[in-house]
């Protein structure tokens, strides 16, 4: 492996935002202070997008991305460009390794101008695209500072990974499940060909899904577990206040003005409870399964944002609740406070003294044994 972690890190998701998100006031500008400021917060570890879709096709060359959504701050709301897509991928990995913070590549399989995400067709070509851009970070020396390498976000999400059904002969956008014979397969093959590669790194497929059949899922080929665990999504919160993830409409925005810090605290022990059901049942599948966990999105609302009349004290408090329930059990290898820790989320940004005392206990809790 990489490295020996001496107690659990603190880890934050950067997405696609790292290198997206770098207009003027979009945050990601200049990385030395916001790596300074996520340092500052203490902060070991981020995660992010490494368009592996991308690089293994052309490294150097422009790449005009469509929008994932217009109304969340997460990448860009509007067609962008991103430029040297390899050479920013290393340099931003080397100013982390500067400081010590680790890198976890992910990605997202953003959708370019000519949909090269599409030209996936099988886990080996998953595997060929992954090898190509760790190539990249093993010539330039940085293997030693990547935390784990996460094949695809919120596998096998449509959204995500949309080459999935038709690589499989289904319609596209038809949601493939990952505990069964195909789904299994692909995960299993293309880690096994990229551990292959760099032996020395861990793997992973991220989750949001299928945690009603975690006790017959095959993981054993996996290094460490990535499930992403909200309160609103172990409860029917969202049902009740009328967010339904609109990605162009403000009308899921405009609901939880209305009522989503009026429903949570109605009855705040209950959406807690919620939450910290779930973290138990995740922990004990990390048990089960003899796997570490690492969980990078978490742990109240899925999104969120600096809004007019949404607050974001509800929202911390929850976070605060998923930390000290996570930590309390010692699985995890590493969490995130919230998916809201990066410079775009002001209000959640700016709270210094929050972040350090939650990432104090991220680091005073028991590793996994």
């Amino acid at each position: 492996m990489t490295m020996a972690i001496k107690h659990p890190l603190a880890i934050t998701m950067w997405d696609f935002s790292w290198i997206e998100r770098r207009w003027p006031g979009a945050g990601y500008e200049d990385w030395d202070q916001v790596l300074d400021e996520l340092q500052e917060r203490g902060y070991d570890a981020v995660r992010i997008d490494a368009f592996p879709h991308l690089i293994a096709v052309d490294p150097d060359r422009p790449w005009t991305l469509k929008p994932e959504w217009s109304v969340q701050d997460w990448g860009s709301p509007a067609l962008n460009t991103i430029h040297h897509l390899k050479d920013h991928l290393i340099e931003f990995i080397s100013k982390c390794a500067q400081r010590n913070i680790y890198v976890a590549l992910s990605t997202w399989f953003r959708e370019d101008l000519e949909n090269h995400r599409m030209n996936i067709h099988s886990p080996e070509d998953m595997a060929t695209r992954w090898i190509r851009t760790l190539d990249h970070v093993a010539d330039a020396g940085l293997l030693d500072h990547i935390l784990y390498v996460d094949l695809c976000n919120e596998f096998p999400l449509s959204c995500w990974a949309p080459f999935l059904a038709p690589a499989l002969g289904k319609p596209v956008g038809t949601e493939v499940r990952r505990n069964t014979p195909e789904g299994n397969a692909w995960m299993k093959t293309s880690i096994d060909l990229v551990r292959a590669k760099y032996p020395q790194l861990r793997y992973c497929y991220s989750i949001t899904s299928e945690y009603d059949t975690l006790a017959t899922e095959d993981v054993s080929f996996m290094d460490l577990l990535e499930p992403h665990i909200w309160m609103a999504q172990a409860s029917d919160f969202y049902d009740r206040v009328g967010y339904h993830y609109e990605r162009f409409s403000m009308t899921g925005y405009e609901n939880l003005v209305a009522s989503a810090e009026q429903l949570y605290r109605s009855n705040p022990a209950h959406w807690i409870g919620c939450l910290e059901q779930q973290i138990q049942q995740i922990a004990k599948w990390s048990i089960a399964s003899q796997k570490p966990l690492v969980t990078t999105e978490c742990w109240g609302v899925v999104d969120y944002k600096d809004w007019p009349l949404l607050k974001w004290d509800w929202v911390k408090e929850l976070c605060e609740a998923g930390v000290r329930s996570a930590a309390g059990t010692g699985r995890w290898m590493a969490m995130a406070t919230s998916n809201f820790c990066g410079p775009q989320f002001v209000g959640m940004w700016r709270d210094v003294a929050w972040h350090r005392a939650l990432t104090d206990l991220i680091h005073q809790s028991p590793l996994p044994k």
